[in-house]
């Protein structure tokens, strides 16, 4: 028998909005509501759209060498980031690709990770083998922590109608801890949509009730409770990578476009000296972007052709909503790497014409700059 789906605190919000649910990384969760996922992404891309993101991982560090222990384990200089500061980084194993990528927060007396739900268990136990060699202290806060996130260009707007602090005062991947309708928060100024918005972690006891708050809030503005379908299309159009389609066990950080991520020159760490390896030898295949030049809908499992030849496969992919065309993602040579290359996508046993593009996709995102 299979195991059991968890549910996060928002289940029952989620069955009464007639959400449609379906088996994600070991959960039950909201693939889209009655409006539809290009209605939730329009939402998101015009005015804004809630999410249920319950289902990451939270692990807390405390001591006094977790600064040490994060260095060692994530790819990116933790030792850069201030008090209330996110950060994007990775965890490479020991032979450089990667286990997971997820957010690093800053707190004065704590660093958060934040992780893929698929590989929660997975990473909390890969760190859990160094502790011996820190002075810190790892706990799995998941259970404990509900995460919404309100994402579109008048996040902020609705969100301060709900809020004990001036939102202004927080900077794109900046955090600070307030009340959102009476519930504590730590109001996080970040996402995965190439749009403003706020991730809202908050004790799981409180999340049903911020969840009908803010949609109230937003209800003449057309704000909607939006699922995994439109949170995959958005971040598609932005050209994010997703852990498990473009991002797994068998890619280094480097290859995967996250070289930004990898900082080679902070000290010990992970893999450090297997990256810079493949650093000075260069990767032998590019995560890149394509755009489809005729009608067609790519789908993750393509093949991807080029002169004849199969030389990748598609591992993102959709008809962008915003755009109107056929974008993804896909690993090809380092010759191919380049923008401009012509590619084929096989679509239903017909090559349909693509060129590689450098992401974005979508460039009219409201994200602070």
């Amino acid at each position: 028998m299979s195991e059991a789906l968890r549910r996060t605190p928002l289940y029952s919000e989620h069955v009464a909005a007639g959400g449609k649910l379906v088996p994600f990384a070991g959960y039950e969760m909201p693939v889209q509501y009655p409006a539809g996922i290009t209605a939730e992404h329009n939402a998101v891309r015009t005015t804004a759209g809630l999410f249920d993101v319950s289902h990451m991982g939270e692990f807390e560090i405390t001591g006094p060498q977790a600064l040490d222990l994060v260095q060692f384990v994530s790819s990116n200089e933790a030792s850069a980031l201030d008090v209330g500061q996110a950060q994007y980084s990775t965890l490479p194993g020991e032979d450089g690709n990667l286990l997971d990528d997820l957010l690093v927060y800053r707190f004065a007396d704590r660093y958060m990770l934040v992780v893929n739900a698929a590989n929660r268990e997975k990473d909390f136990a890969w760190i859990s083998r160094f502790l011996d060699r820190f002075d810190a202290k790892l706990i799995d806060r998941s259970d404990e922590i509900a995460l919404l996130a309100l994402q579109g260009p008048h996040a902020a707007e609705v969100l301060q109608k709900l809020a004990s602090i001036d939102l202004a005062q927080i900077a794109y991947y900046r955090f600070a801890n307030g009340e959102i309708d009476g519930s504590s928060s730590i109001i996080s100024r970040t996402g995965y949509t190439g749009e403003d918005g706020f991730e809202l972690y908050l004790v799981a006891e409180d999340a049903a009730h911020l969840w009908r708050a803010i949609l109230r809030a937003g209800e003449s503005l057309g704000v909607m409770p939006a699922g995994l379908g439109a949170r995959d299309s958005l971040r598609l159009e932005m050209g994010y990578a997703l852990y498990g389609n473009d991002l797994d066990e068998t890619r280094n950080p480097l290859e995967a476009g996250l070289g930004w991520v990898t900082k080679l020159n902070k000290g010990r760490f992970v893999a450090g000296d297997t990256l810079r390896r493949v650093k000075e030898e260069g990767p032998a295949e590019r995560l890149v972007g394509f755009r489809l030049l005729q009608r067609g809908f790519p789908r993750p499992g393509y093949d991807v052709r080029h002169s004849g030849r199969r030389v990748g496969k598609v591992t993102s992919g959709t008809l962008s909503p915003s755009l109107g065309v056929g974008i993804g993602l896909t690993y090809l040579p380092t010759d191919l790497a380049k923008p401009g290359t012509a590619i084929e996508i096989q679509i239903r046993g017909q090559p349909i014409d693509a060129e590689v593009v450098r992401p974005p996709f979508y460039t009219d995102g409201s994200i602070p700059r």
